[in-house]
């Protein structure tokens, strides 16, 4: 009988090099993302080893094996198609048996750029904290047992969720991906601004409870036997050793049940179907009647249901609350950083007919007037209000309170709705003399050849809405400048807000006529996708 070990190991490999027979911009980037993945891999390798000796290294290394730990588990969750081999589903109609799947899978799973880059993360991390011939011992151990608890973690996250994480939701999932890792990447940034001014000593609490964790309780053995603290390096292998076991069994029983039991997806289900369809209704009840009401629950489905709309909102809001938040928790912000959360967010409205592509042309079969191309732009704008409002408020509140300075709160919230009124006045004309096709497959979110169509449309917008706002900025600067701000300040905040509307209400006027007059040109241009 043929090992399947072995094959699996083999089918591993084929889809590889498959993979990258497939197109030379597909071998170019696999080989480019290896080349840095290891040279980065090789430079941290040497900057734990040159940790060697220092009083903080054990609790440096034992928080960064548990932050791979962590990427491990949370990789499938985000990247589900990353590796073809994460969905077991795929061998069901193999004559394979649970265990020596498992057996055969994590083997699988050690072939590639993501273990090697582990594996010297890991050969790093115990060189810096093993002393003695002991602690290279318990080390040959700890480095592969860590290795094989991250493999096995990941896969075992992957088989108890693969059914979500192949269907629709599971791919809508994954735009969650580029909030975690902009706000990962911040919380690294500070994190390590933190420890520069301050030392890795401040690392020791936290160290003290996480090298008890596995994957960082195998290599904090290393440490403690280098300490002399056999009985504690015992512990904490046994630690990562039962974790090993329990991820392997609790693979085994989700990769038992994926192969036996079928897909409740595929199952008719009618009960909970109607209480969908009821729960619709009754949100629907919350919105205005008539066309505006619909006009807007089908913006607000987009947003939730459409993946590419999707992927614009959360990193718009992502980074609309990153980059004000994360200067004032570093000290170096300005509470009028807070409107960078209503620029952000006031760029959805630019485009707005060309996340509906071809389908458009419903949309342009009800509109027969200015008036019903006013009707159905006002919707879209308070579908969008519907989120922006309340969160550019949130980010206002949250920023000022960071810095403590709450007397400038209404001047800010004022500039922050002036600023969104005139980006939703901008956006809708833009929309109408600067439509472009959004393409459903693939990461681009521009049809090819029009290019200068989105760049004009967006970046001339951005610039239309800050003159649009001058009255409202100089308003501000004069109040700083004559020393009032904080005496007359609030009177920013009704301004601002009617200021908004007002631009707002404008701006959709203009751009009904031209909407209106040219539905044929724009359902061309949104139809190239």
């Amino acid at each position: 009988m043929t090992n399947p070990t072995a094959t699996v190991v083999r089918l591993k490999l084929s889809l590889l090099r498959n993979g990258l027979r497939q197109s030379g911009g597909r071998r170019a980037a696999y080989i480019a993302s290896a080349v840095v993945t290891l040279l980065f891999a090789a430079l941290q390798l040497l900057g734990l080893i040159a940790l060697r000796g220092h009083a903080h290294a054990a609790s440096l290394v034992v928080l960064l094996v548990a932050v791979l730990g962590l990427g491990w588990a949370v990789m499938p969750l985000f990247f589900p198609s990353g590796d073809e081999t994460l969905d077991p589903t795929r061998l069901v109609m193999l004559p394979l048996r649970p265990k020596p799947l498992v057996r055969a899978l994590l083997a699988a799973s050690l072939v590639g750029i993501g273990p090697l880059f582990t594996l010297l993360m890991l050969l790093g991390s115990v060189i810096s904290v093993a002393h003695g011939a002991a602690a290279y011992a318990v080390a040959v151990a700890a480095v592969p047992l860590a290795l094989l608890v991250c493999v096995a973690l990941a896969r075992a996250v992957a088989a108890a969720n693969i059914r979500l994480l192949t269907s629709r939701k599971g791919r809508d999932l994954a735009v969650l991906s580029g909030l975690v890792i902009a706000v990962g990447a911040q919380v690294v940034n500070f994190g390590a601004q933190r420890l520069g001014t301050a030392g890795l000593g401040q690392l020791d609490p936290v160290a003290d409870v996480v090298r008890w964790l596995p994957p960082a309780s195998a290599i904090g053995a290393a440490d403690s036997v280098s300490r002399g603290a056999y009985g504690t390096a015992a512990g904490q292998l046994l630690v990562s050793v039962g974790a090993l076991v329990a991820l392997l069994a609790g693979w085994t029983r989700a990769l038992t049940r994926l192969m036996t039991a079928p897909d409740a997806s595929t199952l008719a289900s009618a009960e909970p179907a109607g209480r969908r369809r009821g729960a619709s209704r009754g949100l629907a009840r919350l919105l205005p009647s008539g066309r505006t009401g619909t006009v807007m629950e089908r913006s607000l489905r987009y947003i939730w249901r459409d993946p590419k709309t999707k992927a614009a909102w959360v990193t718009s809001l992502a980074i609309g609350l990153i980059v004000p938040v994360f200067n004032a928790v570093q000290g170096t912000g300005s509470v009028y950083f807070a409107c960078f959360a209503s620029g952000m967010l006031g760029i959805q409205m630019y485009n707005q007919f060309g996340q509906d592509t071809s389908a458009f042309w419903m949309v342009a079969l009800t509109i027969s007037s200015p008036r019903d191309a006013y009707v159905e732009l006002r919707g879209r704008a308070l579908a969008l209000l519907v989120v922006t409002l309340p969160y550019a408020t949130l980010v206002t509140v949250v920023t000022t309170a960071l810095l403590g300075d709450w007397d400038r709160l209404p001047e800010v919230l004022g500039l922050s709705l002036a600023l969104l009124g005139a980006m939703l006045a901008t956006g809708a004309w833009t929309s109408a003399r600067f439509p472009y096709s959004i393409p459903q497959e693939g990461h681009k979110n521009v049809a090819p050849g029009q290019a200068g169509l989105a760049w004009i449309a967006i970046f001339g917008g951005m610039v239309s809405a800050a003159l649009l706002c001058a009255p409202v900025i100089a308003a501000v600067i004069w109040l700083n400048v004559s020393g009032t701000a904080l005496s007359a300040g609030w009177l920013l905040l009704p301004a601002g807000a009617g200021y908004g509307a007002a631009i707002t209400y404008l701006g959709l006027r203009l751009a009904a006529p031209r909407t209106a007059a040219h539905l044929p040109e724009i359902l061309t241009a949104v139809s190239k996708g």
